[in-house]
């Protein structure tokens, strides 16, 4: 069984993820928190498998509370509405193993889950934060669409087109940056 916390201080969304969740045959939301400081003190606490967590929340964001939960060994899956400059990256020093948008379909944030358990690090494309220094080519970020999970630990070719993403990305942002 999959232990989870889930952090969101928007209510109604809070009740409509725990309750998906728990419809899950292999997964339980043990707690529930409305800001980042009582995500930390429940997952102390309760010592869930997974926080998914939103990004902004009051008292302490979500990316505050992946860094303080660094050390715990709890998964951490963040949720987003918007990608804002900075968060990417400040994501993958946290630790955080899944940065995902909240208008995806549910199935995509469960199987992300899954994958999570499995060792994976899940990371929606549309919210890779592309770094102006060109340090993604030496970051180990992956990514998903809809239909595969890129394996940390593999150096096969799904985690090669992974990184050729990546490299695309770069280059067309350093583009836009010089002509812009």
């Amino acid at each position: 069984m999959i232990r989870i916390v889930i952090a969101e201080d928007q209510e109604m969304l809070l009740g409509v993820i725990g309750s998906l969740l728990n419809l899950e045959e292999d997964m339980d939301v043990v707690g529930r928190a409305r800001n980042g400081e009582e995500a930390v003190t429940l997952v102390y606490r309760l010592q869930p498998d997974v926080c998914i967590m939103d990004i902004e929340m009051p008292k302490m964001s979500g990316l505050e509370a992946a860094e303080a939960l660094m050390p715990e060994g709890c998964k951490v899956i963040i949720l987003t509405t918007f990608a804002r400059n900075g968060y990417i990256d400040r994501a993958v020093k946290a630790g955080v193993n899944g940065y995902l948008l909240k208008d995806n379909p549910s199935k995509k944030l469960i199987c992300s889950i899954r994958s999570i358990m499995d060792g994976k690090q899940i990371y929606s494309p549309e919210l890779m934060d592309v770094s102006r220094d060109s340090r993604l080519g030496t970051e180990v970020l992956e990514l998903f669409d809809d239909s595969q999970t890129i394996d940390k630990t593999s150096n096969g070719p799904r985690n090669k087109k992974g990184s050729v993403r990546n490299y695309f990305s770069a280059i067309i942002d350093k583009i836009k940056l010089q002509t812009g």
